[in-house]
């Protein structure tokens, strides 16, 4: 069986490839990538890992098959594996192999911190601050428009927005309520309310360029790929829905083609991805120097009204559905393909 390589994926997107119900993992694009490189994929699950082997679906000549295979040379992480019980499986894994993007959930403080140690990087990082009740009581003292949002968390869950309105009141804007208008007091007790005793932190918010009067951020597609260099895939631009201060797809947002959202913004339009692509590389290249195995990961920039660039997140798994959605195929097709030819690379090391 020629070039092994292990495809890492939740059990329950594991257990859907034969009926073809995998969620936003294309596995048909794999298995295409994997054919012109002459690489045979091993889809494998956490839960069938043991030590020096596993259990998966192992697709050649065009049809998948069961098979124990001993543990792969190289596997891409594309599960969340957030338990005790699958961190111990995968650290199983990665004792046999070389396991790229293994950690794929990061605290958003926790990279704050790495960046902020990159005097190169640290002019695209919004202010941001550990939440608790005094940091909070500062930073409004400090800036007219604050995030507080989950340090780790995903598609804009949990994500509050205030926004000063006048001396004393503020607008507190949360989920899909409709925005409140709070006393400074009031809004600290509500947000430590709804804050609790989980991990949240404070953000300066960017005063993002809009579209058509909605805010709009740019999800960024940043892999390992030849010869394990980055590179820049793809840009897709998201814009929030209708009074929303989030733009996730999965809230509301409306996926747009970048240079669109440049055009109507009055920037150059070529200047401008260029400069978003630039900024990119030297983010992830950053981060790489400190997490090792980092290899696919999608970033979420945020452009300002006048043309600043600014890092709002670095997502670990990068479900890339952006693309999809704007038909822009060859690059969708490529955010599958430069993994695996990573892994190939990997494979010949």
């Amino acid at each position: 069986m020629r070039n092994v390589v292990g495809i890492l994926l939740d059990r329950k997107n594991y257990l859907g490839i034969s009926s073809q119900q995998t969620g936003y993992e294309q596995i048909d694009l794999y298995n295409k990538a994997a054919e012109k490189l002459g690489m045979t994929p091993l889809y494998m699950c956490p839960q069938h890992i043991s030590q020096k082997s596993v259990l998966g679906l192992c697709y050649e000549n065009n049809k998948y098959r069961l098979v124990r295979l001993p543990i792969p040379k190289v596997t891409h992480n594309r599960a969340m594996t957030l338990t005790a019980s699958l961190q111990k499986r995968l650290s199983m894994l990665s004792k046999s192999s070389i396991v790229f993007n293994r950690q794929n959930r990061y605290d958003k403080l926790f990279i704050h911190s790495l960046l902020l140690a990159n005097k190169s990087v640290a002019e695209y990082l919004p202010v941001s601050y550990r939440y608790s009740s005094e940091r909070l009581e500062k930073a409004m003292n400090r800036y007219s428009s604050l995030f507080i949002k989950p340090s780790n968390s995903s598609v804009g869950r949990g994500i509050m927005k205030l926004t000063l309105m006048n001396d004393k009141d503020w607008q507190f804007s949360w989920s899909n309520k409709k925005p409140q208008i709070v006393s400074e007091k009031e809004v600290v007790t509500l947000i430590q309310e709804k804050v609790g005793t989980q991990s949240y932190m404070i953000q300066q918010a960017i005063s993002l360029a809009t579209y058509q009067g909605r805010p709009y951020d740019l999800r960024i597609s940043v892999q390992r790929g030849d010869q394990g260099k980055w590179q820049v895939n793809g840009i897709a631009g998201k814009v929030a829905a209708s009074g929303r201060h989030v733009t996730n797809l999965a809230k509301g947002g409306d996926a747009k083609r970048c240079e669109e959202l440049f055009r109507y913004s009055g920037f150059d339009s070529n200047r401008m991805r260029r400069a978003v692509e630039e900024a990119s590389l030297l983010i992830v290249e950053s981060l790489a120097e400190r997490l090792p195995g980092l290899a696919d990961v999608g970033l979420d920039i945020g452009v300002d009204e006048d043309g600043r660039i600014r890092l709002i997140e670095v997502n670990g798994r990068d479900q890339r559905y952006e693309f999809k959605n704007l038909a822009m195929n060859e690059t969708f097709i490529q955010t599958y393909e430069t993994p695996m030819r990573y892994a190939k690379f990997l494979l010949k090391g």
